[in-house]
């Protein structure tokens, strides 16, 4: 793993982990997932096969959402949230002493640097969105394409597989990177984030409804005002959890407000676009970025 240098700092009492390399303008990740899942344990080591080559061009921060990673939870239950993973980054940001920057997230990660832009404009320059079916118009497939993950859950099993059915191709999915999530899965905090989530059912009756009534608050603030800042939305042609279709919905009501919209298409390439071809998709956050500059 080219990420080694792991770094700390308080975020409103939340000791919140993140690597940063490099120098230029500030470039932000935020990877996907959700505290609590008792299938993968997500977290900023996501970026690791694209980290070391964006830093040569652009000061870049990868930071453990809360209650993922190496970042702690949330201090009260009423913060197991989306709302609450999204005030934790702005407040990240914020701690670090972050301005103009280029917002770039993944999956979840991508619904939370929209929602980011949406709630602090004055913070962001740029957004991108990867593959995001929480932010898309329709349905995902998560629960289609992950159903009956084999046991015991956040074993190196049981992550692998999952990843493989995210994925088209499965030679990113490296044993460095598995044995970090299950480092990261084994951890106390996480599985008291699953406790949580799962044992004490806040996934089905707060974070699920609330991320629900936000999505739709969400896409009307997009489609009555617009995201304001340019948006580069990338997807993977052959996501089989985010269809292609939800990609370009989400192309068509960005683009409605926003002219500075792009859409790239990665063509062979599942869920984890930005892992299966790294090389690509550097060169396109990089031309986008410089593109609107």
């Amino acid at each position: 793993m080219p990420m080694t240098e792991r770094k700390f700092v308080d975020v409103d009492g939340i000791k919140t982990s993140f690597f940063e390399a490099g120098a230029g303008e500030p470039l932000v990740l935020f990877h996907g997932g959700n505290f609590g899942s008792p299938s993968l344990a997500d977290s900023a080591l996501d970026f690791s096969t694209n980290f070391d080559e964006l830093a040569r061009r652009f000061h870049v921060f990868a930071i453990d959402r809360v209650g993922q990673g190496f970042t702690e939870n949330p201090r009260d239950l009423s913060k197991y949230t989306m709302q609450g993973s999204i005030e934790h980054a702005i407040a990240a940001i914020e701690a670090l002493g972050l301005r103009d920057l280029h917002l770039l997230g993944h999956s979840r990660g991508g619904y939370l640097v929209c929602a980011v832009t949406l709630q602090r404009p004055d913070l962001v320059k740029t957004v991108t969105i990867v593959d995001s079916t929480t932010l898309a118009p329709g349905i995902g497939r998560n629960d289609v394409v992950l159903a009956n993950p084999p046991g015991p859950s956040l074993s190196a099993a049981c992550q692998r597989w999952v990843l493989e059915r995210f994925s088209y191709s499965v030679g990113h999915i490296t044993d460095d990177w598995i044995d970090q999530l299950v480092e990261i899965g084994s951890r106390p905090a996480y599985l008291e984030a699953c406790s949580v989530m799962i044992d004490q059912g806040l996934l089905q009756t707060q974070f699920i409804p609330q991320l629900t009534r936000q999505k739709s608050e969400i896409f009307g603030q997009i489609r009555d005002i617009g995201i304001g800042r340019p948006t580069h939305i990338i997807w993977g042609y052959n996501d089989p959890t985010a269809p292609i279709q939800g990609g370009q919905a989400l192309y068509d009501l960005c683009a409605m407000r926003e002219r500075r919209t792009q859409m790239t298409i990665i063509n062979q390439a599942g869920h984890f676009s930005f892992r299966e071809h790294p090389v690509q998709f550097n060169a396109c956050v990089t031309g986008f970025i410089q593109g609107v500059g």
